[in-house]
């Protein structure tokens, strides 16, 4: 990985999906725009609050796919990344600011 940059494997599948009740909704169902978790997988030299294993929310609209050994990654700029998610960050505390 070069600079900022973050691989991200995304959590679940990008069809259908099933509410809290269990209602099945369908991938062609219009939403709004919605947020996606994904696990970091590998990160550049430059990333400053990311590291391997983290999960972070990023907007699924601003992405760029890459396939690899037959998988699917998501390719992001840390910028890009909303929030993460670690066991390393104090709860007690606000959070990192980019």
């Amino acid at each position: 990985m070069l600079h900022d940059r973050v691989l991200v494997r995304q959590d679940g599948s990008e069809g259908e999906r099933r509410s809290t009740a269990g209602i099945v909704i369908p991938a062609t169902a219009s939403m709004g725009r919605r947020l996606s978790w994904a696990t970091a997988v590998g990160v550049g030299p430059n990333v400053r609050s990311i590291v391997v294993g983290d999960r972070v929310l990023f907007d699924p609209d601003d992405r760029s796919e890459v396939e690899l050994h037959g998988k699917g990654y998501v390719l992001l700029r840390e910028r890009d990344v909303h929030a993460v998610a670690a066991t390393r960050v104090e709860s007690d505390g606000t959070g990192l600011y980019l």
